[in-house]
């Protein structure tokens, strides 16, 4: 497996397959092409479906339109390219309108591109053991916790990066909490994480707490629903659910900034457990990738804060992604607010539950999450594409057909 810096990528949302990967994509071509005169780029399956509201189209013309010279874009919802639904095709052109080159990418989720001449992201292989079991294992073996591997394979030097994805996570929470108004787009949904926060302030005990807890959810989706700053964990469309837990345990346990980067490594690792076994794309195996996965990394993150076993982390974080099986991407006109906001604090309330539920039992359970894993791809790949990510089924199917009976 490769650095779980490849989980965590700080920058803007809304979708780090829709708006992050096409815009790394755009100024990788653009690099390779100074000499161009006018660019076309070609979007196929989920990027064209939900392209416009996820805001595609905004990443690549901006980034394009940079060279001075026209951009053209073609939709085709259509298309779907055999190695992965998020494809694209850059053309570079002459003057006279022919084409220099032609480069076909691929959005692959979490901000991440694949394509030829392009050397794979995250460099060199870090982690020389690719499932949660191997490293189990090894921990029980050596008596190490999850973060001491990781440390052992990235250097301690990871932590300087995951204090940073901290801090962003913890400014992304506060931003939200201090932000009112509108979201963007036709749904014209107002935020709702200052209103929660204020009235979880007004309980005791449980729900106050748990109150607090979808109240830091919604501040991070909010704000990167409002291309605000924020960390893919895994992906953008679910990057309120880790924040939420940690944010809320920071709180309310005084936990130290050491331990949340310690918390965060166990969570990345689980993390890169499922992206280089399965995937963390919603296009490619629908909601249970991101909000599954983000709610299993909380869920042993958690586990991890109060001290569980290697096989305890393990059970939570299992626990996390099963009842999360077969969840359906179908974001309502395309963009990363319904379902996907309510879905993020749902998933980080459940991640705490997940946790509690590991630690009164030895951690031992018939279904590994290795197991899990692989039958989360297969669940993901039976689904039909109108449920991952198109907004042709689902919510999103409902929603137009309300809208033109109104």
């Amino acid at each position: 497996m490769k650095s779980i810096k490849e989980i965590y990528r700080i920058g803007t949302g809304p979708s780090s397959s829709h708006t992050m990967g096409p815009r790394k994509a755009a100024e990788h071509f653009l690099s390779r092409h100074p000499e161009a005169e006018a660019f076309e780029v070609e979007l196929y399956g989920s990027l064209a479906a939900t392209g416009k509201g996820h805001m595609t189209d905004v990443a690549i013309l901006d980034t394009l339109e940079k060279s001075g010279h026209p951009v053209k874009l073609i939709w085709k919802p259509e298309v779907f390219l055999p190695y992965h639904p998020n494809g694209m095709l850059f053309r570079a052109l002459d003057a006279e309108g022919k084409t220099l080159d032609e480069w076909t990418v691929y959005s692959v989720g979490g901000g991440a591109i694949e394509g030829e001449g392009l050397e794979k992201e995250g460099g060199d292989k870090v982690y020389t053991k690719n499932t949660l079991s191997e490293i189990m294992d090894y921990c029980e073996r050596s008596g190490r916790c999850y973060w001491e591997y990781v440390d052992q394979c990235e250097g301690k030097e990871i932590n300087d990066f995951l204090l940073e994805v901290w801090n962003t996570m913890r400014n992304a929470v506060e931003r939200g909490l201090a932000t009112d108004g509108r979201l963007p787009g036709p749904l014209n949904l107002r935020r709702k994480a200052r209103a929660y926060y204020m009235r979880a302030e007004g309980y005791r005990d449980n729900l106050r707490s748990r109150g607090l807890v979808f109240s830091y959810a919604l501040a991070v989706s909010e704000e990167n629903a409002s291309g605000g700053m924020i960390v893919t964990a895994p992906t953008c469309g679910s990057c309120g659910v880790l924040p939420a837990v940690l944010y809320h345990l920071w709180k309310s346990r005084h936990f130290s900034d050491l331990e949340m980067t310690h918390a965060l490594a166990t969570a990345g690792l689980i993390g890169n457990v499922v992206k280089h076994n399965a995937s963390i794309s919603g296009a490619d195996v629908g909601c249970q990738g991101e909000v599954g996965v983000a709610c299993a990394m909380a869920a042993g993150a958690a586990c991890q804060l109060f001290g569980g076993t290697p096989a305890q982390i393990e059970y939570a974080a299992e626990m996390g992604l099963e009842h999360h099986l077969g969840m359906t991407c179908d974001p309502v006109c395309g963009l990363v607010q319904i379902p996907c906001i309510e879905r993020n604090a749902y998933a980080a309330a459940r991640a705490l539950d997940a946790n509690i539920y590991s630690t009164f039992s030895d951690g031992h359970h018939r279904v590994s999450f290795d197991k899990l894993v692989k039958v989360m791809k297969e669940t993901g790949h039976d689904l039909p594409s109108l449920y991952k990510e198109t907004g042709a089924g689902g919510l999103a199917k409902d929603y137009q057909i309300e809208n033109l009976k109104y």
